[in-house]
């Protein structure tokens, strides 16, 4: 009688079905990133190529770069008006999405289809609605405005089409979220005389508090890393009024072919990332705690 041959090994085999999915990490995530590293501390030629070892001077090089600090301030003020235009948007629609009323399955498709849309294509729509000359926004509002060229409008422009690009999620996700909360909290609270107000101060944003904290997060890092309209619809400009941190390490690699600089830059901006969301889960972390 044959009998089954038992696995010599039960603890190592469930790693096994690891590794093809570590060895893809490995290529095409950690060995760039190391790649990046290794490179920041070169000059290179045109072709990406260390050739001088040049230490932590890249480094040097950008801090004392009035373009870099440029990049940093417009990027602050980028991330903080994505935040609050994809944040409120979201939560507000699925407010609005929280209670049934005619058409609720339209709308909620209407408010969540930004997510499906590809940034570089909403792009061109936006070029040509923004026109000055010929543009919807102008022919509507009776406005003369160059949206994308003046200075003043430019990156509050970019701003707002990229908080309606991450809308769409956002609003999935607070409408879970929205969704999941106790009704009998509701219940309990109009039983205690609470307002439609305090129900949602007291009840609603408390239920909502970690969801709200995830969406804050991926909202920031996405913010930082948006690339695709800000090149297609202003390249930087007018002058460097949109040049944000992540179009720079861009202009510096494929424009000034400046790669030992553009990887420190990119290493700068992986750290600014690293800390903000460190500091956030510290925070959450402690009130979740108090």
């Amino acid at each position: 009688m044959f009998t089954k041959e038992k696995n010599k090994h039960p603890i190592i085999e469930p790693y096994l079905y690891l590794v093809p999915a570590g060895i893809i990490l490995l290529l095409f995530t950690y060995w760039p990133f190391l790649r990046t590293i290794y490179r920041s501390f070169f000059i290179t030629d045109n072709r990406g190529v260390e050739k001088v070892f040049y230490g932590l001077q890249n480094y040097k090089d950008l801090f004392t770069s009035a373009s870099f600090q440029n990049s940093i301030w417009v990027t602050v003020q980028f991330v903080i008006l994505v935040l609050i235009v994809g944040i409120s948007i979201g939560f507000i629609t699925a407010l609005l999405c929280s209670v049934a009323f005619p058409g609720l399955k339209f709308f909620s498709t209407v408010y969540a289809l930004p997510m499906a849309i590809a940034s570089s294509g909403i792009a061109m729509v936006f070029k040509i609605m923004l026109n000055q000359q010929t543009g919807a926004l102008n022919q509507l509002l009776n406005l003369n405005v160059n949206w994308l060229v003046d200075p003043k409008f430019a990156l509050i422009t970019l701003a707002v089409i990229t908080g309606w690009l991450n809308s769409g999620l956002n609003f999935l996700y607070f409408s879970a979220a929205l969704a999941n909360v106790d009704q009998s909290l509701y219940e309990s609270a109009s039983v205690d005389g609470a307002n439609t107000w305090n129900k949602f101060l007291f009840v609603t944003l408390p239920s909502i508090r970690n969801i709200s904290f995830y969406v804050f997060v991926i909202n920031i890092i996405g913010a930082f890393q948006s690339f695709a309209q800000i090149r297609i619809l202003t390249a930087g400009g007018p002058g460097e009024s949109t040049n944000v941190i992540v179009h720079d390490i861009y202009r510096n690699a494929f424009q000034n072919f400046r790669y030992g600089l553009a990887s420190a830059e990119s290493i700068i901006l992986f750290v600014i990332i690293a800390v903000l969301t460190a500091i956030m889960f510290a925070v959450q972390n402690k009130g979740a705690k108090s």
